[in-house]
């Protein structure tokens, strides 16, 4: 009887783990060659999981809600025979084992992918005895300085008590006065430059609540969001730079051809598709802000894949990504801006559409705002921000000297990683993208 491993997929770059919504299938249960098996959820999209082999599923490792690590084995599905004994799995039971209990229940070997997670968070805290503790939950007790004592501490959640990340979490964010009488304290750490990102970490004061309070608890998507930002945060020294752009061409243009261009080509044509053309011609002229940072390694990317940030009609933000942008005019960046929208706000991006970004523009504008300082989207090195065109009183050159005149102006702000990108770099860049924005050619054709 052949048996295949249903491994937990890597669903983007920078994604290490993701949270089991739903089992579709049950332990027992025939499946289909690409049928959905289970539901899952990362802080950029939520996907179903398609069987790999037609068969019958035999195991199942992890329960709804559980956080894997990605290159986990989360269930088995046997290719062959009848005779499978279709009893749920222990994983799926509440009761603890009981001592007659099989040893299969033990956990899973992690594939090479797990394995390197594990090596590489090592330095710090290992397994103690023969209790279990995840790559991710290893990677968050060496960031956070938890000691191997104080993690044996931890009461887990999960499958047979498995520390999870709301489990460590939750530890972080305990005031140290509950956590000293139960756990030996981690020795303090010296006041340097390395130690920022742990002050920065640091739990917050008690919120005092009053009787009139509306206490609302985050949905799972915000709660990823948060910690994605403040990793961002953590991560990368941020710097932001401004200009100002007199648009007044585009606008100009865009205004005029808008019903013709829907009409030609039916898709409706935005600012953004503008700008992120404009974006696109910028990096190939400043090739090294198109690159991600490895330690101490600058990955130059080859492609120039633009991820644009939309807001769901939940007020949540998803980044989807139009790939090889640069092999795109201004027509097929309009269809991929308008096609992944809608796709992102009827929640059906797939994951191969949120993967791999090198270099992500927000439109603020569309909120109304003059400007903003986004935070990077790791693991790229900057991110760009367009605010709201509005009409200014500017000065303007003209062969019979300057003038004062009603222009179409727009604040851009670019936010970069300081690690790899200066002043001169950043700056540079963003001026390229406001030169091609005013000089927009008002008199091309659709």
């Amino acid at each position: 009887m052949a048996k295949i491993e249903l491994i937990m997929p890597k669903m983007g770059e920078s994604i290490m783990e993701a949270t089991i919504l739903n089992w579709v299938k049950n332990v027992g249960d025939k499946i289909e060659l690409d049928e959905t098996i289970l539901e899952i959820a990362t802080d950029k999209v939520d996907s179903e999981i398609p069987s790999p082999a037609e068969g019958i599923l035999t195991e199942i490792l992890f329960q709804k809600d559980d956080v894997v690590a990605v290159g986990t084995v989360i269930a088995v599905i046997s290719t062959e025979g009848s005779e499978v004994n279709s009893t749920p799995s222990p994983a799926l039971k509440a009761e603890a084992p009981s001592a007659s209990a099989p040893a299969k229940v033990e956990a899973p070997k992690p594939t090479p992918a797990a394995a390197s997670a594990v090596v590489s968070s090592d330095n710090t805290v290992s397994s103690s005895g023969s209790r279990f503790y995840s790559p991710l939950v290893k990677t968050i007790a060496k960031r956070e300085n938890i000691s191997q004592a104080q993690l044996d501490q931890i009461s887990g959640s999960g499958r047979d008590g498995r520390v999870t990340k709301a489990d460590i979490l939750a530890f972080v964010d305990q005031p140290q006065s509950q956590t000293a009488a139960n756990v030996v304290s981690a020795p303090a750490p010296s006041v340097s430059a390395s130690t920022t990102n742990k002050v920065a970490a640091a739990p917050a004061s008690p919120v005092q609540v009053s009787g009139g309070d509306e206490i609302i608890e985050m949905d799972r998507m915000r709660k990823l969001i948060a910690d994605h930002m403040v990793m961002s945060k953590h991560t990368s020294p941020h710097v932001t730079s401004f200009i100002e752009a007199d648009v007044t061409n585009l606008v100009n243009w865009r205004n005029k051809h808008k019903d013709a261009f829907l009409k030609t080509h039916g898709e409706k044509i935005t600012f953004t598709p503008i700008i992120i053309e404009a974006v696109i011609k910028a990096i190939k002229d400043f090739p090294m802000i198109n690159v991600s940072l490895n330690g101490t390694q600058i990955i130059k990317k080859k492609n120039i894949n633009i991820g644009m940030a939309t807001a769901l009609p939940t007020g949540n933000l998803i980044v989807p990504v139009i790939k090889n942008a640069d092999q795109l005019n201004l027509v097929g960046i309009t269809k991929q801006v308008n096609g992944l929208a809608g796709k992102a706000r009827a929640n059906k991006l797939k994951p191969t559409d949120i993967q791999d970004g090198t270099f992500t523009v927000t439109n603020v504008g569309t909120f109304g705002n003059v400007m903003g300082t986004p935070i990077i989207n790791q693991p790229q090195v900057a991110i760009m921000a367009a605010g709201a065109i509005r009409k200014k009183p500017a000065v303007v050159e003209t062969e019979y000297g300057d003038v004062i005149a009603i222009r179409q102006m727009m604040f851009l702000s670019l936010s970069y990683d300081h690690r790899v990108v200066d002043g001169f770099l950043g700056g540079s860049f963003l001026r390229r993208i406001g030169d091609y924005l005013e000089a927009f050619d008002a008199s091309q054709s659709i």
